[in-house]
């Protein structure tokens, strides 16, 4: 039997009628940047989160760097994030110049809140909590330190849409929320797309700026921007995506419940979550020994699977002059070198999830 890691094409052919309905009444309307159906889903996705304003981009990347930029962090601050996040976190604070200081993980691979504290300077400007893998931050216990230190907080969302942590939505915690909606993330565009959430009107205003080559009306440029704004097209596909989140997120955690309840092979550590975390296993990560033994196995017997991250941002080539080695972040490192992804999203197959499990339990 073959397994995919992910399908595409079957998350589409899930609401196919609707998906291509919303593309060519965006593709008829003869309007493609800054339309209609960008502040159709603006609105909708406000609302769905609970928050005053959404503003509409091109990518997650994006989002980060443009939040980033619109606090007025720039050369000499330091912002907080977690050493074992994917770059993209780490690129929205040092393509605006910033300083990213690292945080270890902790044992349910999010960023270790007990490790903050002693990281801030008087140059610390922010804390970048990035929920990985669907699971959201101690959201609580940052915020609680960001207070007490007088720093902003801007939340990478790009793999949590819809998660809670003690019943409030990740995203609407900090000063800003970051999304990213590529095509794989449980809100997917067919595309690149991302988005910033927000409950400052004046930080909307300027991302709305910062995103228009720093206008309000054309060719009155009031700032320096970007061009980074969301097609009509994917607006217009997100709007559909939207109505079934909810949907894809149950069957995601029906699938992450089979794999913890069936998964008894002792070789293949799952993860600890937190209790009162709503998490919604946008991946499923698992920690091996032998990783790259495991993934040929798998792969014999037609299972796809991938890693998440292999190479931490603190020793990628394009910071070396960092001059960071692996083990200046243990626990980062050990993820980096066992982490296994096993397939997991909205429509696949029960049987196909049952032979994972049952070929996992005879490795």
């Amino acid at each position: 039997m073959k397994v995919d890691f992910v399908s595409l094409k079957r998350s589409y052919e899930l609401h196919k009628s609707e998906y291509e309905e919303a593309a060519l009444r965006a593709i008829s309307s003869g309007w493609y940047i800054l339309g209609n159906e960008m502040k159709e889903f603006e609105e909708q996705f406000a609302s769905w989160l609970g928050v005053s304003h959404c503003i509409a981009l091109n990518s997650g990347t994006d989002a980060l760097i443009l939040a980033v930029r619109a606090l007025g962090i720039g050369p000499n601050d330091e912002v907080i994030l977690p050493a074992n996040a994917y770059i993209a976190s780490v690129l929205g604070v040092t393509e605006n110049g910033a300083v990213p200081v690292f945080v270890d993980a902790d044992e349910s691979m999010e960023m270790d809140v007990d490790q903050i504290k002693a990281k801030i300077t008087p140059r610390t400007r922010a804390i970048i909590p990035v929920h990985l893998y669907g699971q959201p931050c101690r959201m609580d216990k940052i915020m609680e330190i960001a207070k007490k230190h007088g720093l902003d907080v801007v939340e990478d969302c790009a793999q949590c849409h819809g998660a809670t942590i003690e019943g409030k939505i990740a995203g609407t915690f900090g000063r800003i929320g970051c999304f990213s909606f590529y095509p794989t993330k449980p809100l997917g565009a067919f595309g690149d797309a991302g988005a910033i959430v927000t409950n400052d009107k004046e930080l909307a205003e300027r991302v709305s700026m910062l995103r228009n080559y720093g206008s309000r009306i054309k060719y009155h440029n009031e700032i320096s921007g970007v061009n980074s704004r969301m097609d009509e097209i994917q607006a217009a596909i997100l709007q559909v995506g939207l109505k079934y989140v909810a949907s894809g997120t149950e069957d995601r955690r029906r699938q992450a419940y089979l794999y913890k309840k069936g998964i008894t092979n002792s070789k293949v550590v799952i993860p600890k979550t937190y209790e009162n975390a709503g998490h919604v296993y946008h991946l499923f990560p698992v920690l091996v020994d032998g990783r790259e033994c495991f993934q040929e196995y798998l792969l014999s017997k037609g299972i796809h699977t991938q890693v998440h991250y292999p190479i931490p941002p603190y020793v990628a080539e394009c910071y070396s002059k960092w001059g960071y080695k692996w083990e200046d972040y243990p626990k980062a490192a050990y993820y980096a070198t066992h982490e296994v992804s096993l397939p997991i999203y909205a429509g696949l197959p029960d049987d196909e999830l049952q032979y994972v499990i049952d070929t996992i339990n005879m490795w």
